[in-house]
């Protein structure tokens, strides 16, 4: 008997491994941002990306709040040259994240979407803290 998960063939080992290299170029995880702030790399920015309400109630540790609806180009160019935003949301029930990385990418920046967002901070025993940036 062949099973649900075979219903569909797998994609060809070339096909498949094109598919995940290109996902990791679009996404990071909380655990990897998570050792990139403890090791204090210095080549991205974190942006939270949720309203400055729920921003002051709980936040990773050093992500600056920007909602997506408020990322101009003029509002950017404040921010210096060569970095990769890493953005993230409320979890994977919320789409911010997208919608920043989105506005991120039309403006021609290096952008990548911290799958999980503060729900899959949490779930890694991760801390956050509270109050404005």
């Amino acid at each position: 008997m062949t099973s649900y998960i075979n219903e569909v063939p797998p994609a060809p080992s070339h096909i498949a491994r094109a598919h995940f290299d290109a996902l990791l170029a679009f996404e990071t995880d909380c655990w990897d941002t998570h050792a990139s702030l403890q090791a204090g790399a210095d080549d991205f920015i974190l942006l939270d990306v949720r309203s400055p309400a729920l921003y002051e109630s709980g936040h990773i540790e050093g992500a600056l709040n920007l909602p997506h609806g408020k990322m101009t180009e003029r509002r950017m160019a404040e921010y210096p040259t060569g970095k990769t935003f890493v953005v993230y949301c409320a979890g994977p029930h919320c789409n911010g994240a997208n919608k920043a990385a989105c506005r991120l990418s039309a403006l021609g920046l290096p952008v990548k979407l911290m799958i999980g967002g503060i729900t899959g901070w949490i779930d890694e025993g991760f801390s956050l803290v509270t109050g404005k940036d």
